[in-house]
């Protein structure tokens, strides 16, 4: 069976701790997210449990009165939790080593795993489609599973919000970026 999953980045937010909320321009983007899925016929909704990605989907769910579950596994990758000032030169390495694991920190193997799980389980059900909330480095994490040419510098260009679409039916997957940078 055909499932298609809307894997969104969340809106703009004012930080990157997990109560973080969206800014003035993020709440904004959450209203043109809910315009933007306002014609699709949608199962079900699950979010990162983080305060920014709820926030971005919030209204879209209030609109139509489909729950926001939230799934730990959608929850931003942490690098290290030590403060890494040259923390864009290990990411960029995470990226060519997926193995590589920082102190305190999850490697984009073990990150990956834990998204893939979940879309996994979803394939596995009877659900059509699913809209996916999480951040940036997960995301970019999942699509590189599928595609291996989805590295660092695609992560890069990841917008705020940003909308993928995974149509996954058997063995083939179908990856299409449906937002990117529209503002």
């Amino acid at each position: 069976m055909l499932s298609s999953l809307y894997i969104v980045r969340h809106c703009e937010a004012t930080g990157q701790a997990s109560e973080a909320p969206l800014t003035v321009q993020g709440t904004q983007q959450a209203g043109k997210l809910t315009e933007f899925f306002s014609t699709l016929k949608v199962d079900q909704i699950i979010s990162s449990p983080f305060e920014r990605a709820i926030q971005s989907i919030f209204p879209f769910a209030q609109k139509t009165g489909i729950p926001i579950a939230t799934d730990e596994r959608l929850k931003e990758r942490v690098l290290s939790n030590e403060n890494l000032e040259d923390w864009l030169e290990k990411l960029k390495a995470s990226y060519e080593d997926m193995e590589l694991r920082y102190d305190g920190g999850e490697s984009s193997l073990e990150a990956s795993n834990r998204i893939i799980e979940l879309f996994e389980e979803i394939k596995r059900s009877e659900v059509k489609t699913s809209i996916i909330v999480t951040h940036g480095n997960l995301l970019s994490l999942a699509l590189k599973y599928y595609d291996q040419a989805f590295g660092f510098s695609a992560w890069k260009k990841l917008s705020n919000p940003d909308i993928y679409l995974l149509q996954l039916d058997g063995d083939q997957v179908i990856i299409r970026r449906l937002w990117g940078n529209r503002e």
